[in-house]
């Protein structure tokens, strides 16, 4: 067996190792939830009567934003495009954790499916902090704050190019990420304004209630055309958007 191989076989299994972890997580995180869900039932009777004295315009407020979210997309209109497809026929889409090790594993195959497929392929990159990673929102947040200012893939590269840096640790990243921004040339005091903006986690948040809706639960996780794939390797990739390509 060639060395190539060797190595390609050890990222493999650390990639699936990695997800399994995160699905574990996730699975806690579920069960936590639904503890605190059944809690909670006894607050919402003891409640409902002071709703129905609120149920004016309040009530019609949040039906509109209700309506507004609408069901769960795998690509929205503002989501981020790492590069277009004239043609619109195929696009790639990836629910990313940027402390993820297991992003970053999968994210020079990406970056090479970017150059082999540029003109053929959309490209598109949604949020999915996990909470059990530190600094993952945070990053988020940096990344959607450069993006205000056009600089969404220069940032996003630069999360996983120095994860090794500020990922895995219990201390906020909060100023490593501001450096990177100034790295950038960006306007700090917009970027400043913008990553404490309520505003930007919202739109982090977004992203991952489309995931969660879509059954994601760990991450990288991929969808072609719609549809949850589950590739181990770049060869794999290649043969399902080959495929794509050809229908």
């Amino acid at each position: 067996m060639s060395q190539q191989q060797d190595r390609t076989d050890a990222r493999r299994a650390k990639v699936e190792a990695m997800r399994e972890q995160d699905k574990r997580r996730s699975a806690r995180r579920r069960n936590v939830m639904a503890s605190v869900a059944v809690i909670g039932v006894f607050a919402v009777v003891a409640g409902v009567w002071l709703a129905i004295g609120s149920m004016g315009s309040g009530a019609d407020k949040t039906g509109a934003n209700a309506a507004a979210a609408g069901p769960p997309q795998v690509v929205r209109p503002d989501s981020h495009r790492l590069q277009t497809a004239a043609d619109g026929k195929v696009t790639l889409v990836e629910f990313l954790d940027f402390e993820c090790e297991g992003c970053r594993a999968y994210f020079p195959v990406v970056e090479q499916l970017r150059k082999a497929y540029a003109g053929k392929v959309t490209f598109v990159a949604r949020y999915f902090p996990i909470s059990s990673h530190f600094n993952a929102e945070r990053a988020a947040r940096a990344v959607e704050a450069s993006a205000q200012q056009g600089k969404f893939d220069a940032m996003y590269q630069q999360m996983y190019q120095t994860q090794t840096q500020w990922a895995e640790k219990r201390v906020p990243a909060d100023t490593f990420f501001r450096g990177m921004a100034q790295g950038l040339g960006l306007d700090m005091a917009a970027w400043d304004k913008a990553y404490e903006d309520p505003a930007t986690l919202a739109r982090v948040k977004k992203d991952a209630a489309d995931g969660e809706a879509l059954g994601v639960q760990g991450t990288p996780t991929f969808f072609l055309n719609g549809k949850k794939i589950e590739p181990r390797d770049s060869d794999e990739f290649k043969a399902a958007i080959d495929a794509a390509l050809a229908q």
